[in-house]
């Protein structure tokens, strides 16, 4: 069955769950021209179809990374565009390839961060994760980690907690000091005692 036809708007479907299932079947199938397949699509009109495509294309990269690490030049021309649902989409998509395409990620790092200052909060969070992926690559660590220091230092509430729980992932002896003390400064300051709480158990696993 052609792959259009396996999305949830060809299926009279309102759920993802289709896309999901077509997703797992393509990673675990190791299936390239299926992913050219929704590229294809999502360069197409329809914009349900597009927003079928585009989900099922990071469930693609979250299962199997490798399988889309070579759409860049798609997901660079989504990030331009003013479909919200294909931003995120695409920023998404950055987020799941970033450990396995660090390189190629990392050249439109510009755009990404731009787009994730005026995008929505997902939009924000998978740009996070991107840093967090290049932060762990040696080559750009130095560049990334105080990126990501910047993203923290300017989020919101609700959002420090996890993106602590990220970095801490990648920091190094180099910026640990400096981490810590933008954990400790902040940590009076989260109002709910959930989020304090995570934010202690980063710094008792980094004291150790």
């Amino acid at each position: 069955m052609p792959i259009i036809n396996q999305l949830a708007t060809s299926l009279g479907r309102r759920d993802e769950v289709p896309n999901q299932i077509l997703a797992k079947k393509i990673a675990e199938g190791n299936d390239q021209a299926a992913v050219a397949e929704l590229v294809g699509i999502v360069k197409g009109k329809d914009k349900n179809l597009q927003s079928d495509a585009i989900k099922t294309l990071y469930e693609v990269g979250y299962l199997k990374p490798s399988l889309i690490a070579g759409e860049v030049d798609l997901f660079i021309a989504l990030l331009k565009g003013k479909n919200n649902r294909l931003v995120w989409g695409a920023m998404t998509a950055f987020d799941d390839i970033a450990g396995v395409n660090p390189t190629g990620v990392h050249a439109h790092l510009p755009l990404i961060l731009s787009v994730a200052d005026v995008g929505s909060v997902i939009t924000r969070d998978h740009a996070v994760g991107i840093l967090v992926k290049l932060s762990q690559t040696e080559q750009y660590r130095a560049e990334c980690f105080p990126l990501l220091l910047e993203q923290m230092q300017r989020c919101p509430d609700n959002q420090f907690p996890s993106y602590a729980e990220g970095a801490a992932s990648a920091v190094t002896s180099t910026h640990k000091a400096e981490f810590l003390e933008l954990l400790k400064s902040w940590l009076p300051e989260l109002p709910k005692e959930s989020q304090q709480k995570r934010i202690e158990k980063v710094l008792k696993k980094l004291s150790k």
